[in-house]
């Protein structure tokens, strides 16, 4: 509890601090829930008037404008209600996060390959979050008193900053460029390295039909995506279906009349094999063809 007073409540951290609690348990809870829905557990079902079919980024919203005004009034009145009401954006955020693939892509990707972007747009508010509450602040330079032209000197590191960011993310490397916000050597780090084989920064400069080609580079980009990165993102994706689900197989049809039959009529349904004289084969086909030309009146 003291730890907790002292970095949080008298640092003034502790609305940001319900927002992130609320942010990671409304994320779990929303992810049970839908899992349930389509394994067609219980009473879990979607929401639906008539054929429309609601999704819970529309109460997402709504949750985030409640919160949002709500905290604008009560900032400078309660800091309780100040933290109430970040906690209730936080379940609006984790709502709208979770369904930003939907957003995105402008139709129902939820459980596809490209739903998986709203696991890792639910990961990026969390991990910036967290850093926030440590204490770091994005693109922030302490200048000492005293030192002529201070002022400048940080505007000048704050825009190389900037575009060490950009560079970091065109070239694919969109933790780096982040993380990089908050501890800048990660954004020296990223610019310098080599980019992603299918970044914009490699088609634009190195990949084939780029203005430069270069074959050597675009073959090191790739061994190295191969042997570095794929791993790191098979251990990502292992752990995001941990909790979210797998995303690329087919739902359960969740219908509640839908009953399997009973030995006895599965047994009745089951097709019978033909009678001997009714099986085809060279004696049997014989014996029909010597049937076939007897008289009409002669008795069988």
């Amino acid at each position: 509890m003291t730890w907790f007073e002292e970095r949080i409540v008298e640092t003034q951290r502790l609305p940001l601090f319900c927002f992130f609690v609320a942010l990671i348990l409304a994320f779990v809870v929303t992810r049970v829930h839908v899992r349930l829905i389509r394994a067609g557990v219980g009473w879990f079902r979607n929401i639906s008037v008539g054929d429309l079919h609601i999704h819970h980024v529309v109460f997402g919203v709504v949750l985030m404008l409640v919160g949002g005004v709500t905290g604008l009034i009560v900032s400078a009145a309660s800091t309780g209600w100040y933290a109430f009401a970040a906690a209730v954006f936080g379940v609006g955020a984790a709502l709208v996060l979770d369904e930003f693939a939907l957003i995105l892509h402008l139709r129902d990707v939820y459980w596809s390959e490209e739903g998986r972007t709203s696991v890792d747009a639910v990961f990026v508010a969390v991990a910036v979050t967290g850093l926030l509450l440590l204490g770091l602040r994005p693109l922030t330079w302490q200048t000492p008193d005293g030192v002529p032209a201070g002022r400048q000197v940080a505007v000048g590191l704050l825009a190389v900053n900037l575009v060490l960011a950009v560079v970091t993310l065109l070239k694919g490397k969109i933790w780096t460029g982040l993380a990089g916000l908050f501890v800048p050597v990660l954004l020296v780090v990223g610019a310098v390295r080599l980019a992603r084989p299918g970044s914009p920064w490699a088609r634009w400069f190195f990949a084939p039909g780029s203005r430069r080609p270069n074959s050597a580079k675009m073959a090191r980009a790739v061994r190295r995506e191969t042997h570095w990165r794929r791993p790191v993102i098979r251990a990502k994706i292992a752990f995001q279906e941990f909790l979210s689900g797998r995303h690329d197989l087919p739902s359960i049809p969740s219908v509640p009349s839908m009953k399997l039959p009973r030995r006895r009529e599965r047994y009745q349904r089951m097709p019978r094999r033909p009678r001997a004289h009714m099986r085809k084969g060279p004696f049997i086909a014989s014996r029909t063809v010597r049937r076939r030309r007897r008289p009409p009146g002669s008795l069988r």
